[in-house]
């Protein structure tokens, strides 16, 4: 069904762009197939519904993609359509060796994730748009091999039902919990931090924003195409919250216990650390969201002295994973 759509999509944008006066509906109707085909024998009743909002449908697709299609109302009163070939042309488009460079770059940061074929194709569009010849993209920074890993089968319905502003439904297993939990969730957006990707948006359930971590999500992302119910906040807010839960906004601090010679992460953010002797020491360091999930990786290496609420997020996620 996708092929036929985007094959619709296609001789649509096909008969606006060349086309030199405005088209009705009746005559798209009749020059594109997948329209006769959906009239369906005799035009029966009920057909010029259907065909009314497939229309429509494929017209707002089409102008989603940025194809600029005029309506333009005739001298007998009948509305037409044409996408003008001067509107819809790009620009000449110059890149300079360090544009060129950094767009390069970025692509290459997509190399194992799905999008890499889409970052492929935006290069060859801009070579064909006038990208020069002798500026290669690829070979500006041969030095650097950026790269975002996506392992997570989450993350290609995610990104989609973000674009599409689509609610999903998924079931999310918490670092404290034994078992996942159904979510209903209205996504944002998706952000990349510290090596992992977490997913805001609005979970309905809690009526309130939260984060969620991919690689926690068990099962399949469904779709559920109801709307979204809260407004989506701008990038900047969203990824200031991926950063809150990430336990990177720290407001507090927090007194633990580390063996000596283990640590390393927790002593580079240390504001304070003193030897205990007995093989330990006590640190002082910087307590925000997410700071219990991140000590209990270290295991029995680490004891939360203060304050007493971290302690008993520590042990629960402890008592948590000792059940399995």
């Amino acid at each position: 069904m996708a092929i036929a759509k985007a094959e619709r999509l296609m001789n649509l944008a096909l008969c606006l762009l060349g086309t030199r006066r405005p088209l009705s509906k009746r005559e798209l109707r009749d020059s594109i197939e997948a329209y006769v085909e959906a009239s369906g024998p005799g035009r029966a009743a009920g057909s010029d519904d259907s065909f009314n909002r497939m229309f429509e449908r494929d017209k707002d697709d089409l102008r989603e993609l940025g194809l600029v299609i005029e309506t333009v109302e005739g001298l007998d009163g009948e509305v037409g359509y044409l996408a003008r070939r001067d509107s819809n042309r790009l620009p000449p488009i110059t890149l300079d060796a360090e544009e060129a460079a950094a767009l390069g770059l970025a692509a290459k940061v997509w190399q194992q994730a799905r999008l890499a074929g889409a970052a492929s194709g935006a290069l060859q569009k801009l070579r064909a748009a006038g990208l020069p010849e002798d500026v290669d993209p690829y070979e500006a920074h041969g030095a650097l091999e950026p790269r975002i890993p996506v392992h997570e089968a989450a993350f290609e319905p995610l990104m989609l039902a973000c674009r599409d502003r689509r609610p999903v439904v998924f079931d999310y297993r918490k670092a404290s919990a034994v078992r996942p939990e159904t979510r209903h969730v209205e996504p944002w957006a998706l952000e990349c931090w510290r090596g992992h990707w977490y997913l805001a948006g609005y979970d309905r359930d809690r009526g309130a924003e939260r984060v969620f971590r991919l690689s926690r999500i068990t099962g399949r992302v469904r779709s559920r195409g109801t709307g979204f119910t809260a407004p989506v906040p701008d990038v900047v807010t969203v990824r200031e919250t991926v950063a809150s839960w990430a336990g990177e906004i720290a407001d507090r601090s927090a007194r633990i216990r580390l063996r000596t010679g283990a640590g390393y992460p927790l002593r580079a953010r240390a504001t304070a650390v003193r030897e205990l002797g007995d093989g330990w020491d006590e640190l002082e360091i910087p307590y925000g969201h997410g700071l219990d999930a991140w000590l209990v990786e270290f295991g029995p290496d680490v004891v939360v002295l203060e304050p007493a609420e971290l302690r008993a997020d520590v042990m629960d996620r402890l008592r948590a994973v000792a059940k399995g």
